[in-house]
């Protein structure tokens, strides 16, 4: 396929474009500059500006665009670039998608498990309800840009990801305070974290680009982990101690509503429409995912 990417140069997008690159399909990149290859095509998806032509060339469209959640803490202008960053995008994207003569097949459109919210005690699948919160408000609105404004023709997939287990997001700010060996207990540590490995959330992509599915799909790994676990693993396996306890209270006074809604709330997240659609997890437990994030980290470089 030709597949046009929004966000290539991302955490995601720079693992998926490679994968992509590597089975033989042809990558186009969005880029905010003057366009300088073959491969690329200039838009400003803040002023809504793009060549619209270019969906008529291309099969797919793949949107990981959006202002990053790990830049801590959230301020009041960082929650409205959260939000406008991915309404925006998927805006422009869609609406170039209903200009061309005969749209893209394909949209796969980035989402996240934080429109669920939280949610304890509650075994959460892709039909569950939306919840409370303020991500669970922007991914509701990110959400809707991609259904409502996409052509009817086109494929619509909304990829809820999860916590990426991978050498960047989220996960780049706990391996460092792991390696401090200041890392602990994050309010009970019993909160769960809907976990995927970087080598699934790419593989599941690919997986839906030739998939019949259309809708919510969740990209979590298919074990439950808690927060605990998940921490606790990652210092046993850097041989750092883990032993700091941080209360809750002190974590919202710090990060205020980025404690709530990324550290503290819990969401037992499962797979089903992707299990059920076929898809095989390359890493089957969140202890797997981190061995893999390592083994890449001390890997000789080529």
């Amino acid at each position: 396929m030709r597949i046009l990417v929004a966000g290539a140069s991302g955490f995601i997008g720079t693992a998926v474009t490679a994968r992509l690159t590597d089975a033989g399909h042809e990558v186009v990149r969005l880029v905010r500059r003057q366009a300088t290859a073959d491969d690329e095509v200039a838009w400003s998806p803040a002023s809504g500006i793009i060549d619209f032509t270019v969906m008529d060339r291309v099969d797919a469209v793949l949107n990981l665009s959006g202002a990053s959640l790990a830049r801590l803490p959230w301020t009041r202008r960082w929650e409205q670039e959260i939000l406008e960053s991915r309404v925006a995008a998927t805006r422009t994207l869609a609406e170039a998608m209903q200009k061309a003569k005969a749209p893209p097949r394909i949209f796969l459109s980035g989402s996240a498990v934080g429109i669920y919210g939280d949610r304890p005690g509650e075994h959460l699948t892709d039909h569950s309800s939306a919840g409370d919160g303020f991500l669970a408000h922007v991914v509701r609105r990110w959400e809707e840009a991609a259904t409502k404004l996409a052509p009817r023709e086109t494929r619509t997939v909304l990829l809820r990801t999860g916590i990426i287990i991978g050498r960047g997001g989220a996960m780049q700010r706990v391996r460092a305070l792991t390696a401090l060996g200041v890392s602990g207990r994050l309010g009970t540590g019993g909160q769960h974290w809907p976990w995927i490995s970087i080598d699934d959330e790419v593989g599941a992509i690919v997986h839906l680009l030739d998939s019949r599915l259309s809708g919510p799909v969740n990209l979590v790994g298919p074990t439950p982990a808690t927060a605990d676990r998940i921490m606790s693993a990652l210092a046993e396996r850097m041989h750092r101690p883990y032993g700091l306890p941080v209360p809750e209270k002190l974590l919202e006074f710090g990060l205020g509503r980025a404690a709530d809604d990324l550290l503290l709330s819990s969401q037992k997240v499962r797979p089903q429409r992707l299990i059920d659609d076929g898809y095989r997890f390359r890493h089957v437990t969140v202890e797997s995912a981190i061995d893999a994030m390592l083994s890449l980290e001390h890997a000789p470089a080529r």
